[in-house]
C-alpha cells in the first residue's frame, strides 16, 4: 500500500511539471509596450526623466515590458512632424508629448490611427488640443500648463519685486496659440493698476534683436521690467542672451521663467514642477495602457513653482522682501 501511494505521488509531481512546462511553452510572452516620446523645448526635456522614473514605480520596467524612442526638439515644428509621423509608421502603443504646439500636432496626426496621445506642460484655453478637462474626447488627455493663472502670479510677483514699474515689455512668439489667452487674462489686471504692457512679438531671436536695439538707443526705453510668459521663443538661449544682454545695458530686472544663460539671469520663476509633470503624465498613461479609453480620462493640471535667483536680483541693487523670501519654493543665492 505504501509502494502504491509512492507510485501515485510520482505520477502527480511528473503530470504537475509537465503542465507548468506545457504553459510555459504555448503561453503568450508578456506585452513589450512601446512609447513615442517628443520633447518640443529644450527647457522642459526632464519631463521625460520623470516621466521614466514614475513608469519604472509603477511596474513598466525597460528592456523587460516597455520601450522608449525619445526625440528632443527645440521649437522645429517641421522636424517635430517628421518625428510624430514615424511614431504613427511605428505603430508605438502611446504618443508622449510636450509642451503644446508639437501636442496639437501629435493630436492631428494621430487622429484617425487608434494611437492615443498623452500631453504634458501643454495649454489647453483656446487651442482645440482637448474638448473638456473632464472629458477631453480625439483619444487624447494630459497634464495641462495652467497658463493663465501662472501669467497672472508671474505678473504680480514682478511688481512686488519692482513696485513701481509701469511698462513692462512682454517678448513672445510671434502667433503661438498660447500666447492670446495668457495676454487676455494679463490686460484686464494690468490696466487696474495704470501698467502699460508693450508687447513684444517676434519670429526668431534676430527680430527681437532688431526690436530691442530700437528701444535701446532711444533716449527712454519706455521700459521698466521685462516679463515673461509661457511661451518659446524667450527661454531659447539665442533670445534668452539677447534679451539678457539689452537688460543689462539698462538694468532692467527679468522674471517669469528663471533661467541663465552665460552671464545673464532672470530675477525669478513661475512654473511647474518639470520632474512632477513628467510623474503626473506617467499615472494617466498607466491607465491608457491598461485599456482606460484617453478620451475619458480626465485632464489634470500642474501646480505652480515659485524660484527666486537671489543673487541676480542683489546684483540689479533689488532687495527681495521677507514676503517674497518665505514663498518661494527655493531660492539660488
Amino acid at each position: 500500500m505504501e509502494h502504491m501511494k509512492k507510485i501515485f505521488t510520482i505520477i502527480m509531481v511528473l503530470m504537475l511539471t509537465g503542465l507548468l512546462l506545457l504553459s510555459g511553452c504555448g503561453g503568450s510572452p508578456e506585452k513589450v509596450y512601446r512609447i513615442g516620446i517628443l520633447s518640443g523645448l529644450d527647457y522642459i526635456v526632464d519631463i521625460a526623466e520623470g516621466f521614466k522614473a514614475k513608469m519604472r514605480e509603477l511596474g513598466y520596467i525597460e528592456g523587460e515590458n516597455i520601450s522608449y524612442e525619445i526625440n528632443r526638439t527645440n521649437f522645429e515644428p517641421e522636424r517635430e512632424k517628421q518625428i510624430i509621423k514615424k511614431f504613427i509608421s511605428d505603430r508605438v502603443d502611446l504618443i508622449f508629448t510636450f509642451p503644446t504646439e508639437v501636442s496639437i500636432a501629435a493630436k492631428k496626426a494621430a487622429q484617425e490611427t487608434g494611437i492615443p496621445v498623452l500631453f504634458a506642460f501643454a495649454n489647453i484655453e483656446d487651442t482645440g488640443l482637448v474638448e473638456s478637462v473632464r472629458r477631453p474626447g480625439g483619444n487624447i488627455t494630459g497634464v495641462r500648463y495652467p497658463g493663465p493663472d501662472i501669467a497672472i502670479k508671474r505678473f504680480e510677483i514682478m511688481l512686488e519685486f519692482v513696485p513701481g514699474a509701469k511698462r513692462i515689455l512682454i517678448p513672445f512668439q510671434r502667433g503661438y496659440p498660447i500666447v492670446a489667452s495668457q495676454m487676455d487674462a494679463l490686460r484686464p489686471r494690468a490696466q487696474s493698476l495704470d501698467i502699460e504692457l508693450l508687447e513684444a512679438p517676434a519670429s526668431n531671436a534676430e527680430e527681437l534683436q532688431k526690436d530691442l536695439m530700437k528701444r535701446f538707443n532711444s533716449a527712454d526705453t519706455g521700459i521698466d521690467a521685462i516679463l515673461f510668459i509661457a511661451e518659446p521663443l524667450a527661454v531659447t538661449p539665442d533670445a534668452f542672451a539677447v534679451i539678457g544682454e539689452f537688460a543689462a545695458k539698462r538694468k532692467l530686472p527679468v522674471g517669469g521663467a528663471l533661467m541663465t544663460v552665460g552671464k545673464y539671469s532672470s530675477i525669478f520663476g513661475v512654473n511647474v514642477e518639470i520632474h512632477r509633470a513628467g510623474e503626473d503624465a506617467a499615472v494617466l498613461a498607466d491607465k491608457i495602457l491598461r485599456g482606460i479609453p484617453a478620451e475619458t480620462i480626465p485632464v489634470v493640471s500642474s501646480e505652480s513653482y515659485f524660484e527666486i535667483n537671489y543673487r541676480a536680483a542683489l546684483d540689479l541693487g533689488i532687495e527681495v522682501n521677507e514676503g517674497l523670501l518665505s514663498r518661494a519654493d527655493r531660492i539660488l543665492r
